[in-house]
Formats: structure tokens, C-alpha cells, sequence
């Protein structure tokens, strides 16, 4: 199955809250610097600001979230902080990596010209993700700050993001009508104690 990634909502608070509070002690670490409580997740998530940063998910579980920073402008050097988390039993299927190309993609859109990730040393699905797209990584005390130079936008470039947005959003539409009539079918269904 292919790896359809979409932008979210605020209407996606719940289910950000949810992935995020799913993850473990070592996952907290890897994706937020430092294990944190859950009130410091919650707080996280209440203060996504959707005007300002782009948040991706990648499927009707909210298995893998993209989180897309910007950061502040110097002169005409625009730069993006990108972040992810994938779910570990949806882990070695490239959600992590169709994020992080979408996250270039829209950084590139909207005129950003370096991607930055910074995460753990030994976070190895950070660091494979930033090998493989060429970024340059510096290493010091134990962190890793990887940067990409991104092209300029044009018209590829934004019906790419465009044409990837509506495949995401139809994929996610035809998932949740499914999956709702699934719940109204097995509501009506007699149970195997009414028999």
C-alpha cells in the first residue's frame, strides 16, 4: 500500500493526542529531546498552532505524524523545522520518509529555502531519513542538527504538493466511509450470545 500522506486540521487535536500519548518512554525521547509526561503532551498538542506550522498525518489510525516548523526569517533565508513519529507497528514501511518528503515539498511551496531537522544521535530513523535525502549533518554531544538546501518553488513543484494533498484526502475519505459503515454494520449484526 502506498504511503499517502495529508495535512491536518485542528479538528485533529484527539487524534494527535492519542498518537502521541500511545508512544513509549524511548519513543518520547526519540521525538521529543527528552521523555515527557503526558501533560506535556497535552499541552503540546493544545498549542499546535495550524496557522502557523504544518502537521501531516498519514492514514485514518494516525499511524505516522509530520510536524513542519517555521522558523524565524533571516534577510532571505527562510528555514523549517521538520519532526516525525511513526507508530512502532507501523514501523519499516517508509511513513517516516514519504513525511519527510512531503515536509520538503511543502517547505519548498511556500518558500522555504533550508529544511532542519534536529534530533538524538542515536536516533536511527532520523539519521537514515537525513542521509538518504543528502542533508548535512553536525554531530555534538550526543544530538544531530541535519540541514537540506531546498530548490526554489515553481509550477512542478506546487501541482506535486497539490496532486499528493487530494490523493491523501480522497484515500482518507473513502477509508472513513468504510470504516463507519463497517461500525453501522456491526452494530445491527446479532451477536453470537443472542443466537
Amino acid at each position: 500500500m502506498p504511503v499517502l500522506v495529508r495535512e491536518l486540521s485542528s479538528a485533529n487535536r484527539d487524534r494527535l493526542r492519542t498518537h502521541f500519548l500511545v508512544l513509549d518512554e524511548d519513543d518520547r525521547l526519540l521525538r521529543f529531546g527528552q521523555i515527557v509526561p503526558d501533560y506535556v503532551i497535552e499541552s503540546y498538542v493544545r498549542n499546535l498552532n495550524f496557522a502557523n506550522d504544518t502537521v501531516f498525518g498519514d492514514s485514518l489510525e494516525l499511524v505516522g505524524v509530520g510536524h513542519l516548523a517555521y522558523l524565524l526569517t533571516e534577510g532571505d533565508k527562510r528555514t523549517a523545522e521538520f519532526d516525525v513519529s511513526v507508530l512502532e507497528s507501523a514501523r519499516g514501511r517508509g511513513i517516516g520518509s514519504k513525511m519527510f518528503e512531503r515536509a520538503a515539498l511543502r517547505s519548498r511551496n511556500t518558500h522555504v529555502s533550508e529544511l532542519y531537522m534536529h534530533c538524538l544521535s542515536r536516533n536511527a530513523t532520523m539519521m537514515h531519513i537525513a542521509r538518504k535525502s543528502g542533508m548535512k549533518i553536525e554531530y555534538a554531544y550526543g544530538e544531530a542538527d541535519a540541514y537540506f538546501s531546498l530548490p526554489p518553488v515553481d509550477q512542478t513543484s506546487i501541482m506535486a504538493e497539490m496532486l499528493q494533498e487530494q490523493a491523501a484526502v480522497f484515500d482518507y475519505a473513502i477509508k472513513r466511509q468504510a470504516h463507519r459503515a463497517l461500525q453501522v454494520f456491526q452494530a445491527f449484526m446479532p451477536t453470537a450470545d443472542a443466537a
